[in-house]
């Protein structure tokens, strides 16, 4: 089974659903409101599509692994207990190297799969991913700071590509300050390998060609999944 992954930022606009010829595992997006060094804590569930940057131009490509989280809080968090949360998780960035850009919130909608919450977490390279995963720092925030309040997460990593430049490469600029952060993740079945792949990608580039000025950046790749209880 081929697994894809999409991931894109967008002003705020009101969320919606769309269906394309694939066996869909999940799909998730939050709002991120305010300072570009601040995400603010909300998410809702939408279908996105792979798409060049509205604002950058066309130009060499540079090679980053999205890293992606998705969490399950239990019903009892408190606001103080998930501000906490999401304070370590965005903070990590500062105790560890290879991290390039953090957005991460909460929810706002209902999806199937009951996730309140997400991170995405931008890296330079895999390697800088396999030391994150190995990293004590994070190990404890995850330990102290998140599965006492959650009960599971899913991780979600994949290569991708964005324009050479610093803005895009690390997420900077008013563009990146508000919006929304959608995250679609495929599962294809077997039988729809190649050609039917193939179409539903094509399918969702002409969306976003539909709607250039909707989208500030998106990438697309095959991701591993790791899943902790």
């Amino acid at each position: 089974m081929l697994l894809e992954a999409l991931t894109s930022t967008a002003p705020s606009f009101p969320s919606f659903r769309r269906q394309c010829p694939t066996t869909l595992s999940c799909h998730v997006s939050f709002d991120v409101s305010g300072l570009n060094t601040r995400r603010n804590p909300t998410m809702k569930v939408t279908a996105c599509s792979k798409v060049e940057s509205s604002s950058f131009p066309l130009e060499k490509k540079r090679k980053v692994v999205e890293h992606v989280c998705l969490l399950k809080a239990k019903q009892v968090l408190s606001d103080k207990d998930e501000k906490d949360m999401l304070d370590y998780l965005y903070t990590s960035q500062y105790q560890m190297r290879g991290i390039v850009a953090v957005s991460l919130g909460r929810i706002s909608n209902d999806n199937v799969e009951n996730y309140t919450h997400a991170v995405f977490m931008r890296f330079q390279t895999k390697e800088d991913v396999t030391k994150f995963y190995e990293n004590p720092f994070y190990s404890k925030v995850l330990k102290e700071h998140v599965m006492p309040y959650c009960h599971d997460l899913v991780n979600v990593d994949y290569e991708s590509e964005v324009e050479d430049d610093m803005l895009p490469i690390f997420r900077k600029g008013e563009e990146f300050n508000y919006g929304v952060e959608f995250v679609h993740l495929f599962a294809f079945d077997d039988s729809a390998l190649g050609a039917p792949v193939e179409d539903a990608l094509a399918s969702l580039e002409k969306l976003r060609k539909e709607f250039p000025s909707l989208i500030v950046q998106s990438t697309q790749g095959a991701y591993e999944m790791r899943i902790a209880f």
